[in-house]
């Protein structure tokens, strides 16, 4: 540890040790300083700090935790940024939280602290998932709103969403102003709170019907779903906040052969039946999936705690269950919702999608067929966000998504939502039937139709400040020394979304991205390989984006042609060592 480092640790923990804090808290920061330098280091290094939106950290004693302290000076942060942004408005802010350990205990100090600032607050009477906190925001008139989840992340984690008025994830300047705020705060003897619930108004099951009445008018099949209805469906909800209300969408759209993983429907922040609760892995749904098979169920969704992320697994023309990508999921949902759009005569030239900069291309050939406007926008539901904000009473938004298992439908939620999104995808599944598909041959259909897009991220993970420092200069270096072909192609274009640049390997020539700087890089090939790199904003994590595509002829040709890119992912990997 440098002598520098040393200081600045010793310091922020004599803080602790000195100041307002419970003696349990004192005595482990106590037994770290003299037992565990290395965990010591970690906890006092530096200030938690808002991400995408808000707070997400490992939970413990110290300033780079979470826990009451760190959890009640953000909120009284943004208790004082929102009077100043709100003058002379009573303000209101609505509250939530998932299933993890102490999620609750973080809900109900936060609604505390904004009800002893005087704010109007709505606290959900128990775990809810994010994208209802979202909804209620909007629903409520509200100017604020918190969820605390951590998402996917391990056992280990919890976090700290802060929403806007909008209902969306906060953006540039909200968040930025925000961090100014809560940096003021240098004791928990600056944080207001109060033992009074006069301020606090319970939100309950009534209003669970609100926001599924609003999912459900996204239906845009019945007839298919009233004529499949028996469809076999397994879903799980990994322990998390999708118990409460998935089931209950599925069953509000029609469908009446709904299996839950009976094992997982049980909230439990420590997740004992996987290893982590992300739908994104095949281990994780290994229940989902070997239920499935037993039952010879049609479809397999999941949900991840908080349930703003879905996890779907289709039959194949064997009987074997295919997990699908985040990006042929939101493929799958586009065309759908496009299709029926099309289908039903809503289409006039003044609808939209949106996907992020590393979500598959096919989202743009899909709704460049329709005619439909497909807006690109950074990493991260918040941009979505941000872009139908931008478009309100111009243009119609059906649907948006991206690559990392999250899916919006309609604009009455302002980040991904999982609860719509299984809905939506059991409807498809049935639509698919009528049309004499599964989702599998859709699939297909569809990669027949507008190219057969093959996508994959891998990622490196590092511990701690020494991890941050070493993936900062993995990016410094690739902007130092960019690669010059990729795939044995070459590079043809560098996309640097930090400075806002983009660069024409070919004539020198540069042009302005018309984005928010963003610490991302993307190349493209000359054979339309695409590559995007980019630190997570969250923890030590690099993460690498591929892109590639191939025509594909017939369905029939379906193995040879994903054989054939299956292969050239893996030379990808292994050319940039990260096999």
């Amino acid at each position: 540890m440098s002598e520098n480092l040393d200081q600045i640790v010793q310091g922020k923990a004599q803080k602790w040790l000195d100041g307002n804090y419970d003696s349990k808290t004192k005595d482990q920061v106590k037994y770290l300083m003299e037992n565990d330098k290395k965990e010591f280091t970690e906890s006092f290094y530096k200030d938690l700090e808002f991400g995408t939106g808000g707070l997400r950290g490992i939970m413990g004693v110290g300033t780079n935790r979470m826990n009451v302290y760190t959890v009640g000076m953000a909120t009284q942060g943004l208790a004082n940024y929102l009077k100043k942004a709100f003058p002379h408005e009573h303000i209101k802010v609505a509250i939530g939280h998932d299933s993890r350990n102490n999620s609750r205990l973080f809900s109900e100090q936060v609604a505390s602290i904004f009800a002893a600032n005087g704010f109007k607050v709505y606290l959900f009477d128990s775990l809810r998932p994010t994208p209802e906190l979202s909804f209620a925001i909007r629903r409520l008139g509200c100017q604020s709103g918190v969820v605390i989840t951590a998402s996917h992340n391990p056992k280990e984690y919890n976090g700290y969403k802060a929403y806007w008025a909008d209902g969306a994830q906060v953006t540039p300047p909200h968040d930025k102003n925000i961090i100014a705020e809560v940096e003021k705060i240098t004791s928990p003897d600056e944080v207001l709170t109060t033992q009074s619930k006069d301020n606090i108004t319970i939100l309950d099951e009534t209003f669970d019907e609100i926001y599924l009445d609003a999912v459900h008018g996204l239906s845009l099949s019945p007839e298919a779903i009233a004529a499949n209805r028996d469809m076999k469906i397994v879903y799980t909800p990994l322990h998390g906040t999708g118990v409460i209300l998935v089931p209950a969408s599925l069953r509000k759209f029609g469908f009446r052969n709904i299996i839950t993983v009976k094992e997982q429907n049980i909230p439990d922040g420590n997740f004992p039946t996987v290893v982590s609760p992300n739908p994104e892995e095949r281990a994780t749904m290994k229940m989902a999936l070997d239920l499935a098979a037993k039952e010879k169920a049609d479809l397999v969704l999941a949900t991840d705690p908080d349930a703003d992320r879905i996890g779907v697994a289709i039959p194949n023309e064997n009987g074997e269950y295919i997990l699908l990508n985040g990006n042929q999921t939101c493929a799958l949902l586009t065309y759908y919702l496009i299709k029926r759009w099309s289908d039903l005569g809503r289409l006039d030239g003044k609808q939209y999608i949106i996907k992020t900069i590393v979500t598959t291309g096919l989202i743009n050939r899909i709704a460049e067929a329709f005619g439909v406007k497909c807006f690109e926008c950074l990493t991260g539901f918040k941009y979505i966000a941000e872009i139908i904000r931008e478009h309100e009473g111009k243009m119609q938004y059906i649907g948006g998504g991206e690559e990392s298992f999250g899916f919006l439908a309609g604009d009455f939620v302002r980040d991904k939502d999982a609860v719509s999104a299984c809905s939506l995808a059991a409807e498809a599944a049935a639509w698919a039937r009528t049309q004499g598909m599964t989702l599998y041959d859709l699939l297909k259909d569809i990669y027949v139709k507008y190219g057969f897009y093959k996508e994959a991220m891998v990622y490196i993970v590092r511990k701690g400040k020494e991890g941050a420092d070493e993936i900062k200069k993995m990016m410094d270096d690739y902007r130092a020394n960019p690669p010059k072909t990729i795939g044995g192609s070459p590079v043809i274009t560098i996309k640097d979304y930090l400075s806002s640049e983009s660069l024409d390997v070919r004539d020198g020539k540069r042009s302005t991205i018309g984005m928010e700087k963003s610490n991302v890089l993307q190349f493209s090939t000359e054979n339309n390989t695409i590559v995007s790199i980019r630190p997570s904003g969250t923890e030590p994590k690099i993460k690498y984006y591929f892109g590639i595509c191939e025509k594909l002829p017939s369905k029939e040709q379906f193995d040879a042609v994903q054989q054939k890119l299956d292969k050239r992912l893996k030379e990808l990997e292994t050319e940039l060592n990260l096999d």
